[in-house]
């Protein structure tokens, strides 16, 4: 199983992106899937997750400003970002909670991440 992502880049503050994570691979089923984020210098943080039934959780930082949603026909999870802040530069990562077959366990899976930069 593999995770891509994509969708990020150099934005001005106050501007919006749209990151995008594809999952492949020998899938049965997808649960939660997430979005997380890691500046320089600073710890892995979570940034929204949803769930299988598009529950969705977000971090107080970004919660009015960013929606995530997923798109189960096409493994994907999307994070929509809007009203961007300098504070928000960090390489984002997409996470799944996959089963590979019915009867094995799922692990979590983890994209090779996406740089976000805002600029002020």
């Amino acid at each position: 199983v593999q995770l891509q992502a994509s969708g990020g880049g150099l934005v001005q503050a106050g501007g919006s992106l749209r990151l995008s994570c594809v999952a492949s691979g020998i899938i049965f089923r997808i649960n939660d899937m997430g979005w997380y984020r890691q500046a320089p210098g600073k710890q892995r943080e979570l940034v929204a997750t949803i769930t299988s039934g598009d529950r969705t959780n977000y971090a107080d930082s970004v919660k009015g400003r960013c929606t995530i949603s997923r798109d189960n026909a096409k493994n994907t999870v999307y994070l929509q970002m809007n009203s961007l802040k300098p504070e928000d530069t960090a390489v984002y990562y997409c996470t799944a909670d996959i089963l590979r077959r019915w009867g094995d366990s799922s692990y979590d899976y983890w994209g090779r991440g996406t740089q976000v930069t805002v600029s002020s």
